[in-house]
């Protein structure tokens, strides 16, 4: 199928290529929840490709749409917008014979094919149906004026994205009226108590493609536009063996509890409580790799950069110069400032890269604080940290727990089937004096110890004691 962008690259994977061609598509949502700047981005796409464009807008002004391109940097030349007064033609005087209604929607209907005749555009935007709605009298009368539309478009042979609010899907009227359309396409943006809006998006029907259905991220950002963040599907492509050398941290003790080291490929989950190491173990083997020439990646939301670099150099690890040489990347959120799809999106993109052997998430606690539905949360990370894996890369998931000195050590939920290594810290006193222990509780992959032996954490060194006998 011959399939044109829509002008956001997150849109397109979710349409599998794009909008079928010469077809007509709806694009719903309630006020605010970007469909004209989709819409925007629509044209601009088609107009970047050499094609003649058209905006037809019977709800916002010229200068509405100029202003909303500025926002974002854009320019409309090359696009051109034709105003529709729906509510103002017609010109006729009340002792017609005829409902105002039909008099108006006729010449609305009039006005908007003079356009396209015209200007012969080869993607039309008509903003909006609502005002279409507005003024027919009945349900039939706007499914027929809907109908005579399409078949105006098929001898035109254009690509049109219908704009409209978002209606009531319970409203029989409406379901037959979508019927009308190639495909609808849902904008929705919630608000919670506090904080920013989160917004997502759906295609809810299209015929002929197989679509990425569901629900998926999305948000409005300055000089993007509307950004669309597909739930990762990973590809499916089998991992027969992990490959590689094992991958060190630097520390003989430390390896040796694993075996002599990580399996690229897997997941190891450092669990633990405040204090215990987890993020200094994480450290030690994203040095190691830097070390050996490879990348790494690193997603902080719990700590600022700053303060990051500043224990590692207290600890003998001095990153600065892999971050700016650019083999250490590091990414730091703040509470509720990302999504799961935008997060996804970013560790995917990471871990596609050649050179890229460690991948660190610190925390997935801090992850899990950012958003409101963890189950939803365990099921994105579960399907992410499998991609990961299939690029041959270690994942380091840090997750912490409640309590400090053994009380209350539980997890706001079972992460441990996450991980196919998981190291567990404690602390502990004695004679007086807090002990970090550390343990390998789990290894799916080849042999490991289960002594636990003393982790030690000191100005300019951290090592790994002998296993207590």
């Amino acid at each position: 199928m011959d399939q044109i962008g829509t002008g956001c690259a997150g849109f397109d994977h979710v349409l599998r290529g794009g909008y079928p061609r010469n077809s007509i598509h709806l694009l719903q949502g309630a006020p605010g929840t970007g469909k004209t700047t989709l819409a925007l981005q629509f044209l601009m796409e088609g107009r970047d490709r050499g094609e003649t464009c058209l905006y037809v807008t019977l709800s916002q002004t010229e200068l509405d749409l100029q202003r909303i391109a500025a926002s974002h940097g854009w320019s409309l030349d090359g696009i051109k917008v034709i105003e529709v007064s729906a509510h103002e033609a017609g010109g006729f005087s009340e002792q017609s014979i005829f409902q105002t209604a039909d008099l108006r929607l006729d010449e609305t209907r009039r006005a908007v094919q003079g356009a396209i005749d015209e200007f012969e555009p080869a993607r039309l935007v008509y903003d909006s149906l609502l005002e279409i709605r507005l003024l027919s009298p009945d349900v039939p009368r706007y499914q027929r004026e809907l109908i005579g539309f399409r078949d105006y478009i098929a001898r035109k042979g254009i690509t049109v994205l219908l704009v409209d609010t978002d209606v009531d899907t319970n409203d029989n009227g409406e379901l037959e009226s979508r019927g009308v359309v190639h495909s609808v396409s849902t904008l929705d943006k919630q608000l919670p108590d506090y904080g920013r809006a989160k917004r997502r998006m759906q295609v809810a029907k299209m015929r002929g493609v197989p679509i990425f259905a569901g629900w998926h991220d999305m948000d409005i950002r300055e000089g993007e536009g509307v950004v669309v963040y597909p739930r990762l599907s990973p590809r499916e492509r089998p991992v027969d063996s992990l490959d590689g050398e094992l991958i060190r941290s630097g520390r003989e003790r430390l390896d040796s509890i694993f075996g002599g080291g990580l399996e690229p490929g897997t997941t190891t989950m450092v669990v633990g409580q405040a204090g215990t190491g987890k993020s200094t173990i994480a450290s030690l083997y994203a040095t190691a790799a830097l070390a050996r020439g490879e990348s790494v990646a690193l997603f902080l939301f719990e700590e600022r950069i700053e303060t990051f670099f500043r224990r590692s150099e207290g600890l003998g690890m001095d990153l600065r110069d892999y971050y700016q040489d650019g083999r250490l990347h590091i990414y730091d959120f703040n509470p509720d400032e990302i999504s799961a799809g935008e997060f996804t999106q970013l560790v995917q993109k990471e871990a596609e890269a050649d050179d890229l052997r460690v991948v660190v998430i610190d925390s997935f606690t801090g992850y899990m604080s950012s958003l409101t539905d963890h189950s939803q949360a365990l099921f994105d990370i579960q399907a992410l940290l499998k991609h990961v894996s299939r690029q041959n890369v270690l994942t380091i998931l840090i997750v912490a727990q409640h309590g400090l000195l053994g009380h209350n050590s539980n997890t706001p939920v079972d992460v441990s089937f996450l991980g196919d290594t998981v190291l567990f810290l404690r602390m502990h006193e004695e004679k007086g004096r807090v002990h970090r222990d550390i343990v390998a509780v789990k290894k799916r992959h080849g042999p490991h110890e289960l002594d636990v032996r003393e982790l030690v954490i000191e100005s300019g060194n951290v090592d790994v004691g002998p296993a207590a006998r």
